[in-house]
C-alpha cells in the first residue's frame, strides 16, 4: 500500500520530505498530473482559513491538481467524492468528528487503498487509519495518562474502530503533544494489541520508511506483560 501517515506540524522546509512521496505515488497512479482529494472537517470561517494550511503545505510540494471536500461537523462523508482521484489525503482536526463523518465510508477507503489508491493522514486523518483508533480522552481509571490538552473533549481514554490501514493504532504529535505515553497507556490496557506515535513534521511511509524532522515510536507489549518502546527516525 502507498500509505503515509503524518504526524502534523507546519513546518515549510519539511514540505517536500513529508508530503512529497504521497504526491509522487499519486502521480504514478496516474500516469499524469494527478487529482489529489483532500478532505477536512468544517465549514466555519475559522475551519476555512485553518485549509488554506494543508493547500499552503502541498502547494510547496506542486505536481497535482487539488480537490477539497469540506465536511461539515454532524454529517456524513459522500464516498462518491472518491471517484476518479488519485490520491486521498484526510486532513487534521477534531478526531472524533472525523470518525463519525468518515466512519461509513471506511470499508469504502479501505477497498481502494487495497486497490491502489495512495492515502495520506495527517493527525486525525492519520488516528483513524489504524485498525484502532485512538479518538481522544487523557485519563485511565480517572488518573492522566498524557496532557489535559489532546483530550479531544473526551475524558476517559477512548479506542474505537478504524479504517484498518495499520495493524494497531496509531497516535500523532507524541513528542511535541506528550501522546506517546497515550499510546503506551492504550498498548497497557489492552485497548490495541500494538501501534506507532509519529512525531510533528514527521512521516510514516510504505515499507515502514520515516521520513522528516522528528521520530516515529513502536509500541507492542511484550511476552512477560510489559510494554516495549522502539525509537525510528530518518533513515533507519
Amino acid at each position: 500500500m502507498d500509505l503515509f501517515l503524518v504526524g502534523g506540524g507546519w513546518d515549510d522546509d519539511r514540505a517536500r520530505d513529508v508530503y512529497g512521496g504521497f504526491v509522487d505515488a499519486a502521480a504514478r497512479r496516474a500516469g499524469r498530473t494527478p487529482r489529489v482529494l483532500l478532505v477536512v472537517m468544517g465549514t466555519d470561517p475559522e475551519s476555512l482559513e485553518y485549509h488554506e494550511r494543508y493547500r499552503r503545505a502541498l502547494g510547496l510540494v506542486g505536481g497535482h491538481a487539488l480537490e477539497i471536500a469540506r465536511v461539515e461537523e454532524g454529517s456524513q462523508f459522500d464516498a462518491s467524492a472518491l471517484e476518479g482521484v488519485d490520491g486521498l489525503f484526510i486532513g487534521g482536526g477534531p478526531t472524533p468528528e472525523y470518525h463519525a463523518s468518515l466512519s461509513p465510508a471506511y470499508a469504502e477507503i479501505r477497498t481502494r487503498v487495497h486497490a491502489g489508491l495512495p492515502y495520506a493522514g495527517f493527525s486525525a486523518g492519520a488516528a483513524v487509519a489504524g485498525t484502532h483508533a485512538v479518538i481522544g480522552g487523557w485519563r485511565v481509571d480517572g488518573r492522566p495518562v498524557c496532557p489535559e490538552d489532546s483530550n479531544e473533549e473526551l475524558d476517559p481514554l477512548t479506542v474505537v474502530g478504524g479504517i484498518g490501514l495499520v495493524d494497531g493504532a496509531v497516535d500523532v504529535h507524541a513528542a511535541q503533544w506528550g501522546n506517546l505515553s497515550r499510546l503506551v497507556a492504550v498498548v497497557q490496557e489492552g485497548l490495541a494489541p500494538r501501534g506507532v506515535a509519529i512525531d510533528e513534521d514527521t512521516v510514516l511511509g510504505p515499507g515502514g520508511v520515516v521520513r522528516g524532522a522528528g521520530h516515529v515510536w513502536d509500541v507492542e507489549r511484550t511476552s512477560d506483560g510489559a510494554v516495549a518502546v522502539r525509537r525510528r527516525s530518518a533513515g533507519q
